[in-house]
This record gives C-alpha cells, structure tokens and sequence, in this order.
C-alpha cells in the first residue's frame, strides 16, 4: 500500500504506507521526511540510526528527518504516515500542536508511545479517515489530510503528556523540558555544558537536573552528551568524514578529547567503533 499526496505548487508531499513495496522503502532514502511509524498487527524489528529497535504491537515511533530508517521489504505489520515539512511544519504548528522537542526532536534516541485499547480505537479510526481521503480528488484534499495529520499528533502529544503529567509536572515544566531539548538540537555542536543551556533559559543548573529527574531520570548533562554521541556515531556510519573532522564539526578543539568522550560512552574509540560497524559487529 502506497497512498501519495503531492502538490508541486507548495512542494507538500504526505504519503501512507505499509512499506510492502520497492517505491515506499525508497522514501527511506529522503532525508527530508517525518516518519510516524505504527506496528499494528504484529511486532516488527527496523534499524534507526544503525541499531535495531523492537517495535511490539501497538507501538508507535515518531522520527524526524535526521533519523536514518531501515526496514526490510517483507516486513509485516506496519502503518507509516510520512510527510515532509512543507505539508506540515512542526516548527510553524507548534503553538497549535505542541509536538516539537517532545514527538520529534525531544532526545537523542526516537520517541516510542504504547496505545492502550481505547488509543488503539482512536488510531485505527483516524487511519480509516486518511484512507477514505485518499479517495477524494478535489482541491481541498491537501487541507483535509493535513487537518487529520494534526489532529494525529495532537492525540499522540496528549498521550505522552498524560505520563508525564502522573509524574507530577505541570505543563509550565513540561514547556521547559521541550524548550531545552529544541536548544541542544540547535546548539549541541558548540555548547556542550548545562550552564550553557540554563542561562539561555534563565533557570540555574540545580532546577534543570531537578526537573529532569522528574521527567525522564536523565541528567541534562546525559540528555547533551546523548546528542553529541548520536550525530557522532551518524557521521561514522554514514559519511566518509575522519574522526578528527567528525570531532571538529561536533565543536571539539582538540580531537583526543573528541576521541576520549566517545571512548567513555561507547567502551570504544571512534575509528574502532566505524570498523566493527563495517564488519557487521553489533
């Protein structure tokens, strides 16, 4: 299954798919989509940035533009909605939609929700939506589905919100989660320390760890170097780049100190840690 909006006067492309066909898998190779992937029916094992990940049943797994994605041809069970952002830019809708730095772009390794029963009902619902619009060949097509789009990843922020909130978060420090995590994927290649993120947010450093070990158990300072080490490891696996320029482009001076950060978190060096990816070494 293949569903495929396109508008080449906005440049809008959305596409629904079971990825059961060469042309769907292809849109993996486009660095510029978002991917919202659903395993349905049964569970489902793909590669995001390299490693595998298990998706069981009624899971869902929101990946930006920056996640590498494979999934092997015959793999049964999901739903992906995928969409560039000229249909539906997350930045633009984020006073509407309230997904950025939370869905999408929210830490370093992909956001996965579990649908309960009556989340389960919901999606399946907005999947008949988007298929019965899919039918429809008129001028106001793009604007249904982009509407349907939104209401998704509403639906889906309410959902995680609704965990975050039984740890006793009020949306005031939920607000200041996304923002900090929206400030390291912007600045993570030169600010690599807390202070630095505290004082764009004017808070201190003590609130931020307070408020992360409400929120997710991680320091800010884990939340950081979690990001510094996912585009390291995207550069070793997926460009030509040495580790000394790899080193340079994530804001480190000296490429021994590069090489020793990556060390204490992998158990490997960068140069060692490329090769045995090579040789298939998981």
């Amino acid at each position: 299954m293949k569903l495929e909006y396109t508008s080449f006067k906005d440049d809008d492309f959305f596409v629904l798919t079971d990825f059961s066909c060469h042309p769907s898998l292809g849109l993996l190779k486009d660095g510029g989509l978002y991917k919202i992937l659903w395993c349905r029916n049964i569970s489902a094992t793909i590669k995001v940035d390299g490693y595998q990940l298990q998706l069981e049943k009624d899971q869902v797994v929101f990946c930006t533009p920056l996640n590498v994605i494979e999934i092997e041809l015959g793999t049964e069970g999901l739903i992906s909605y995928v969409f560039n952002k000229e249909f539906f830019c997350i930045q633009t809708h984020d006073e509407h939609v309230s997904c950025n730095g939370f869905l999408f772009f929210g830490s370093s390794e992909p956001q996965v929700v579990k649908l309960c029963e009556k989340e389960l009902k919901h999606f399946e619902m907005m999947l008949y939506f988007f298929k019965e619009e899919f039918k429809v060949k008129d001028k106001v097509q793009g604007e249904m589905l982009r509407t349907l789009l939104k209401r998704l990843l509403i639906m889906s922020t309410r959902m995680v919100k609704k965990e975050v909130a039984e740890e006793g978060i009020s949306n005031i420090q939920f607000d200041i989660v996304r923002q900090f995590n929206l400030l390291v994927e912007k600045h993570y290649r030169t600010k690599h320390q807390v202070g630095d993120y505290a004082a764009l947010l004017f808070k201190s450093p003590k609130t931020l760890s307070n408020l992360f070990k409400k929120y997710n158990k991680k320091s800010p300072l884990m939340v950081i170097n979690e990001r510094i080490l996912l585009e390291a490891k995207r550069l070793l696996l997926y460009s030509e780049k040495t580790a000394d320029e790899i080193a340079k482009e994530l804001g480190y001076k000296e490429a021994g100190h590069f090489s020793k950060f990556f060390k204490r978190n992998e158990g490997v060096g960068p140069k060692e840690f490329r090769q045995l990816k090579m040789n298939g070494v998981k």
